[in-house]
């Protein structure tokens, strides 16, 4: 992409009445003329949905003029509010709420979903309110994939090994004081059927400083199942069988005994209710039914067997799930799926409209998987534009948007703009030998830019 072909426009507030989603919500608007050599695209979405959509069409379409359009002051979506800092090559969130818990005790103080904490510690200016309390000892979260592995590793390293991320200064900061020793991660199913990946389990079994605990009853019978599971699957499940079972080496001994922090995984396991303090100001635990498994594969579910037990823990960090928004009540949505009904990303009953990422598979998948799945999107809007079957008629395209703006007395942030917001943050983070100090306040990005 090139400037010549596209733009990006950056709000800290969307101007519209019912606002479209963008960010991390990766869905987008297309409307151009079937007439026109030079079609206007418009992309409603910053995060890598949008930006791999856009990079197709203008490689396939040289001549396409394509805007961004995002909600937030800066761009990139995920890639910059939904990575864990000590992991700057990992790029696996993409939507813009959570699947509730829906128990009792949710609504307490001390409980908060797993997203809102990733946005918090990576500067994301919606979630720089929350101000999580860490003076607990445990923390429970509720979940068993690769968000869950992200929050209980920022909780567990050791804070100078953070100092040198672009995590936030005031994250690290709470994070410095924190007195979390403990965090167990609970899953309703076992350890056949946990989403994390090898590579972060590993990571977490070598974390300084902790140690792992697995209940090797767990594990019974679970080495004569290895046949019948795909080779990703099962280097993952020999690696927590080897973890759980196995007499662990002199060197890996020494140092799990002198570790001051510990993590677990707690299978078979569905949470009931958060347990409220004695005065009712915070979580105490969470109220977990015992579960066991029926049916193979993947049709394998997980069933109350009436037995119940408490977890006690003063943090209680929800994991179980991402869910897309929807967006404008002309935009169909499927409010169980959480996602928009298309076909191949044409939005159902809507010509000229598609979507792309997590709102339109659903909340499955890493960055790469959106890579592939945006360049198809965007290979069936311009086999649409091809056989002539998006709406015909001059359209106004960006023209239109920014009049809008301009009587609504809204100043857009350019990209242009977000170049003087990144020189900003790698300058503040080089005094302190990081890769750049996020800017997290809105206002404060639009006073730098005199806006």
């Amino acid at each position: 992409m090139t400037s010549r072909c596209w733009r990006w426009w950056g709000r800290s507030a969307w101007p519209w009445t019912r606002p479209l989603s963008a960010g991390s919500t990766p869905s987008f608007r297309h409307q151009f003329s079937t007439q026109e050599k030079t079609p206007q695209i418009c992309v409603v979405g910053s995060g890598p949905a949008g930006f791999y959509t856009a990079q197709h069409l203008l490689k396939q379409h040289p001549q396409a003029h394509v805007d961004i359009y995002e909600k937030q002051p800066v761009p990139f979506g995920l890639v910059r509010f939904g990575v864990a800092p000590d992991h700057p090559e990992v790029k696996s969130y993409g939507a813009e709420d959570h699947r509730a818990l829906e128990i009792p005790g949710e609504e307490l103080p001390g409980v908060c979903s797993a997203r809102a904490f990733v946005g918090w510690y990576n500067g994301l200016p919606e979630n720089q309110e929350l101000k999580p309390d860490l003076s607990c000892d445990t923390a429970v979260i509720l979940g068993q994939g690769n968000v869950a592995l992200d929050v209980a590793r920022i909780l567990l390293t050791p804070p100078e090994h953070l100092e040198k991320t672009d995590i936030t200064k005031a994250a690290l900061g709470v994070l410095r004081q924190s007195q979390v020793k403990t965090v167990w991660l609970v899953g309703r199913r076992g350890p056949l059927q946990v989403a994390f990946t090898i590579k972060e389990l590993r990571e977490m079994i070598q974390l300084p400083g902790t140690r792992p605990i697995l209940d090797p009853v767990d594990f019974l019978g679970l080495q004569d199942r290895l046949k019948e599971v795909p080779r990703p699957r099962k280097r993952l499940t020999e690696l927590l069988l080897r973890t759980a079972m196995e007499k662990p080496g002199p060197e890996e001994a020494a140092r799990w005994a002198s570790a001051s922090r510990a993590w677990g995984l707690r299978f078979f396991r569905s949470p009931q209710q958060v347990l409220p303090s004695p005065d009712g100001r915070g979580a105490a635990g969470v109220r977990l039914a015992v579960t066991r498994l029926e049916g193979v594969g993947e049709a394998t579910r997980a069933v109350p067997t009436g037995a119940m037990e408490d977890l006690p823990c003063g943090l209680v960090l929800s994991s179980v799930g991402y869910k897309s928004r929807p967006i404008d009540p002309s935009v169909p949505f499927d409010c169980k799926l959480g996602v928009i009904p298309n076909v191949e990303g044409r939005v159902t009953d809507v010509p000229g409209l598609y979507c792309s990422g997590w709102v339109k598979r659903g909340p499955t998948g890493v960055i790469a998987t959106t890579m592939t799945d945006s360049f198809l999107t965007g290979q069936t809007l311009l086999q649409d534009l091809k056989a002539g079957l998006l709406p015909s008629g001059p359209r106004p395209g960006s023209a239109a948007i920014q009049a809008l703006l301009s009587s609504r007395g809204v100043q857009p942030v350019s990209f242009s703009d977000w170049e003087k917001l990144d020189a900003e943050e790698v300058a503040r983070g080089q005094s302190t030998g990081k890769p750049r100090e996020k800017l997290v306040d809105p206002q404060e990005m639009l006073r730098l830019l005199g806006h």
